[in-house]
């Protein structure tokens, strides 16, 4: 059945504002599996044929180029296209792998930053707090940034590009009202929002001009490898395979890199430190598993695979805190029937990834952080399974979970070597949106 709604605004009233992951997985307990919302409705994965359109958000088609990117592209030959290449020539495990060097140099690089701080006093001689938060945030940005584009920002201070991203990540979270009542597209210019995506889209627009410019001059150095937007670029110049794009696709499968893959990636080292810190029984199974099969020769990522406690702890903290609560809105591209509803073409569907994390149906013990269900299981992050799909599932699913789980996994395993412990929990806020920044302060060594 659906929720009774109100005259001209629907069911959005039941929605708010904020974590509208919990106010749906209420209606759905309430009103069954499936229920419809003016906004849309859940769907199970084994209708992706139908249900792999995406509706053309309005701040979207602002930042992305009118949606000419992999993420937000309406389903069709242009977004094969965009996809195949993020798939076979950027993010493949090949080109993953050949990126292990900077992952270990900046990750070692970043643990060696807090150790040096946690040693020092702030004004009152107590040992200084770490914001981990920041740092992870810091890794992620590094890292993505050196593989896309090098060090190739125009002159721009990082600190400056990285707070863009954020600005951006924070528009396409946002829901325009022209996206729900397109009559009101006025309330939009009204509100500000539509200025703040104009002068973020130009900002970045001007950056990814200035790292083409770089790209074209071709000034890397003899020996010295490429980076992904140099794959990028030489792929829609020799034009095989059927490719025909444009700069305007590079620019937004390169703003796609940047969007995903530093806030997917953050999040997920974030919670996973933030629960094995808070308890530190699982976090003492994994530093015993990591220091048994690194020695002392340290961390190498070709050991992660055999790190199956690591990898179980990551997993659970992704099914309790999916890096996107709400996966990026699916359409229908036809007519369709699902469950004995009629659910017309262009639909609106909302997968609620953070609730079938916790669905008390398919997870004993639902809301308790217990890693050792993803033991000598075949669950992984493909969504092949359900249960647990943390990028997506499907032909919409994340063609980066190699890179993400790569750098996510890196980390906490260093960081389990020479970082965790040394440090004791400060504070850790375990709330919906990480309200709190995870922070550490160095423990005294007992003599």
């Amino acid at each position: 059945c659906s929720p009774p709604g109100l005259p001209i605004i629907g069911n959005m009233h039941q929605l708010g504002q904020g974590h509208h992951h919990r106010k749906l997985q209420a209606l759905a307990q309430r009103h069954g599996d499936i229920f419809l919302l003016q906004l849309g409705a859940e769907v199970l994965k084994n209708h992706d044929h139908i249900f792999c359109g995406r509706p053309q958000q309005h701040t979207a088609r602002g930042i992305l180029y009118d949606c000419r990117d992999v993420a937000f592209s309406p389903y069709g030959e242009r977004w094969r296209q965009l996809r195949r290449i993020a798939v076979v020539h950027l993010l493949s495990v090949k080109r993953v792998d050949s990126l292990r060097v900077l992952r270990k140099e900046e990750v070692t690089s970043l643990m060696a930053r807090i150790l040096t701080a946690s040693s020092q006093e702030d004004d009152r001689g107590k040992l200084q707090v770490i914001n981990l938060s920041g740092l992870i945030v810091s890794l992620t940005y590094t890292v993505i940034s050196k593989a896309v584009i090098g060090n190739k920002l125009g002159g721009m201070d990082p600190e400056i590009f990285r707070a863009m991203m954020k600005e951006v990540t924070d528009l396409l979270e946002t829901i325009a009202v022209s996206d729900v009542f397109p009559r009101l597209w006025w309330v939009d210019w009204v509100m500000g929002l539509e200025a703040r995506i104009k002068r973020t889209a130009g900002k970045l627009d001007n950056i990814l001009e200035r790292a083409l410019q770089e790209h074209e001059k071709g000034s890397r150095n003899e020996g010295e490898a490429g980076d992904l937007l140099d794959d990028l670029l030489s792929v829609v110049k020799e034009g095989g395979e059927g490719i025909n794009l444009d700069i305007i696709d590079v620019k937004g499968l390169i703003l796609d890199l940047f969007i995903a893959g530093i806030d997917t990636t953050s999040k997920a080292i974030e919670w996973a430190m933030a629960y094995l810190i808070k308890y530190p029984r699982e976090m003492a199974k994994v530093q015993a598993e990591v220091r048994q099969i690194a020695g002392a020769q340290g961390v190498l990522e070709e050991q992660l695979l055999r790190m199956s406690r690591l990898q179980a702890a990551l997993k659970e903290a992704m099914r309790l805190h999916p890096p996107a609560p709400l996966l990026v809105p699916h359409e229908t591209i036809q007519d369709t029937k699902l469950h004995g509803y009629d659910i017309p073409a262009k639909t609106r569907i909302f997968i609620n990834a953070w609730a079938i994390g916790r669905d008390k149906e398919s997870w004993e013990n639902a809301e308790e952080f217990q890693p050792e269900r993803f033991l000598h299981t075949a669950i992984d992050y493909n969504g092949r399974d359900f249960r647990f799909m943390p990028f997506s599932a499907g032909r919409r699913g994340c063609p980066g979970i190699e890179f993400a789980t790569r750098l996510a996994e890196l980390a906490l395993a260093i960081s389990y070597i020479i970082l965790i412990g040394s440090c004791r929990r400060a504070r850790i806020g375990l709330s919906p949106a990480l309200k709190y920044a995870l922070t550490l302060v160095a423990k005294p060594l007992q003599a």
